[in-house]
C-alpha cells in the first residue's frame, strides 16, 4: 500500500519535519537533511525540494539526454514488424511470407537478445551496443535489398535473422536509472520506482505512435520507407544512448557462483517469467482480436485508434502510479504484484462485455479503462526482476522478461486469431481475460508461496 513519502528529519529537536534531499555526487546518490550545509560531491547539483517525483528523478545531469536518446532508439519496435509484413506483402504478395519471415525473426531473438544482454552486462553497454545495433541495422538494409530485387525467399529469413542483434535499450535504460539511484534508502526506492513506470509509459508511446509511423511511411511513400525509417531510428538513437557515457552504470564485479548459474535457478525468477509469458499473451490477443472485430463491423480501418486507447490508458496509469510511494520490502513487491495483475484479470472483462454489443463506440472506452491496468501490472514486475537478479546481470534479467513477453504475445496471438476466426463474434475477448487470470494465478502463488531462503528483502 502506499505511505508516506518519507520519515521525518529533525536537523534540530526544535524544527519541523522536514524530507531529505537528494544529491548526486560523482556516481553515489547522497541523501541530506534540508537545510544543512551538506551538498552534492565534486559539483553535483542537489534535486529542488518542492517538484514532483519526475522533475526530481531529472535533477540528476545526464537523465535528460540518455531518456531522450533511448525514447529515439525505442521507437522503432512499433515499426519494425507491421513494416515488414506490408513490404513483403506489398512486393511479394504473400501474407504467409510476410508473417513466416517476421516469426522467424521473432525467435532468433528469444534465443539471441539474452545472450546480448548478457554481453552488456560483461563488458558495458557501450562497448556492446554499438557493435550490436550496426550488425542489426546491416541485417535490416539486406532484407530490403532483398526484398527490393527479388531475391530468393530464403535470403528473406536469413536478413532478418541478422537483423534481431539490437540491444535491449529500455533495459539498459532501467539499468541505467538503477545504477543512478540506487541503495535501501525509501528515497532511492521511490526514485526506481518512478523511473520503472516512467519508462513503461515510453514503451507504450512507441508501440502507439509506431505502427502508425510506420503504416504511413509505407502506405504514403513506398513499401521499403517504414523499415528504411526504422533502422535509421534505431541506429542513430542508440549510438547516441551509448555516447553518455556519464549515467552508463560500471561493470559489476562477477563471482564465481554468478558466471555460470542460470538465471532461471534463481529462486522466484521462473515464475515471474510465466506470469511475463502469460501477460504477453494477454497483449498479443487483444490486438488480434480487435483488428478482427472491427474488421467483422465493417471499420478495420478504426481498429489502430481504437488499440491506441488501450496503450494510451496504460501510459496515463503508468505515469500516475510513478508518483505513489510504496513499502521496499521485496515481500510487498510480490503481493503487489499480485494485486496489480489480479485488476488487469478484472478489467479484461470490459472489452469482453462491450464486444457483445457490436459496436466499436462502446467498446473503445472498455480498452481505455481495461488499458489502466497493464502498466501498473509490468512496473510492478520489472520491480521484482530488478530485486530478484544480481547486479552483475542485471540486463540479462531484464532481457528475459521481455523475451518472455515477446513469447506470450506470439502465443497470444495465434489463440485469439483462431478464436477470432473459429468461434466467431466476441468469444475471441475471452483469450485476454482467461490469460490475465493465468497470470494473476501464478502471480498470487508467488505472493502467498513461502519465502525464498536467498531472496533480500530490499
Amino acid at each position: 500500500m502506499p505511505h508516506h513519502t518519507s520519515s521525518p528529519v529533525r536537523a534540530r529537536r526544535s524544527e519541523a519535519p522536514t524530507s531529505p534531499l537528494f544529491a548526486l555526487g560523482g556516481e553515489t546518490l547522497v541523501a541530506a537533511p534540508r537545510g544543512t550545509a551538506a551538498g552534492p560531491r565534486r559539483g553535483g547539483r542537489a534535486a529542488p525540494p518542492r517538484l514532483g517525483p519526475y522533475a526530481r528523478l531529472f535533477a540528476a545531469p545526464g537523465t535528460v539526454a540518455f531518456t531522450l536518446a533511448g525514447l529515439l532508439a525505442r521507437l522503432p519496435m512499433g515499426m519494425f514488424g507491421i513494416s515488414a509484413i506490408v513490404m513483403i506483402a506489398g512486393t511479394r504478395g504473400s501474407y504467409a511470407l510476410a508473417g513466416a519471415v517476421t516469426a522467424t525473426g521473432m525467435a532468433v531473438s528469444a534465443v539471441v537478445a539474452p545472450l546480448i544482454a548478457r554481453l552488456v552486462d560483461r563488458y558495458g553497454q557501450a562497448r556492446v551496443a554499438v557493435p550490436a545495433v550496426s550488425l542489426s541495422a546491416a541485417g535490416s538494409l539486406a532484407l530490403v535489398l532483398c526484398v527490393r530485387s527479388g531475391a530468393p525467399d530464403w535470403t528473406l529469413f536469413a536478413a532478418e535473422a541478422a537483423s534481431v542483434t539490437a540491444p535491449n535499450i529500455g533495459g539498459m535504460a532501467r539499468a541505467r536509472w538503477a545504477h543512478l539511484y540506487r541503495g535501501p534508502a525509501p528515497e532511492a526506492e521511490a526514485a526506481r520506482h518512478t523511473a520503472n513506470s516512467l519508462e513503461q509509459a515510453l514503451d507504450e508511446l512507441c508501440f502507439m505512435l509506431g505502427p502508425v509511423l510506420a503504416t504511413a511511411l509505407c502506405v504514403s511513400l513506398f513499401p521499403e520507407a517504414g523499415t528504411l525509417a526504422a533502422t535509421a531510428l534505431l541506429l542513430v538513437g542508440t549510438l547516441l544512448f551509448a555516447a553518455q557515457r556519464r549515467t552508463e552504470p560500471p561493470v559489476e564485479p562477477r563471482g564465481d557462483d554468478t558466471r555460470v548459474a542460470a538465471l532461471s535457478r534463481i529462486p522466484g525468477l521462473p515464475p515471474l517469467l510465466l506470469a511475463f509469458l502469460a501477460t504477453g499473451a494477454v497483449f498479443g490477443a487483444l490486438e488480434v482480436v480487435t483488428v478482427a472485430y472491427a474488421d467483422g463491423l465493417g471499420h478495420k480501418a478504426a481498429a489502430g485508434a481504437v488499440l491506441a486507447l488501450q496503450a494510451l490508458g496504460s501510459g496515463a496509469a503508468g505515469l500516475v502510479f510513478g508518483t505513489l510511494r510504496f513499502s521496499g520490502r521485496t515481500e510487498s513487491v510480490r503481493r503487489r504484484l499480485a494485486v496489480c495483475v489480479g485488476a488487469m484479470a478484472v478489467l479484461m472483462t470490459l472489452p469482453l462485455l462491450a464486444s457483445t454489443t457490436g459496436n466499436l463506440v462502446v467498446l473503445a472506452p472498455a480498452l481505455l479503462v481495461a488499458g489502466m491496468a497493464t502498466a501498473p501490472a509490468m512496473v510492478t514486475g520489472m520491480t521484482l526482476v530488478q530485486r530478484l537478479t544480481p547486479p552483475d546481470r542485471l540486463n540479462e534479467g531484464m532481457t528475459l522478461a521481455v523475451t518472455a513477453l515477446l513469447g506470450g504475445i506470439a502465443a497470444g496471438s495465434a489463440a485469439g486469431g483462431w478464436a477470432a476466426e473459429h468461434l466467431g463474434g466476441s468469444w475471441g475477448y475471452a483469450v485476454p481475460p482467461t490469460a490475465a487470470a493465468l497470470a494473476a494465478g501464478v502471480a498470487l502463488a508467488m505472493a502467498v508461496g513461502r519465502r525464498s531462503p536467498g531472496t533480500a528483502s530490499g
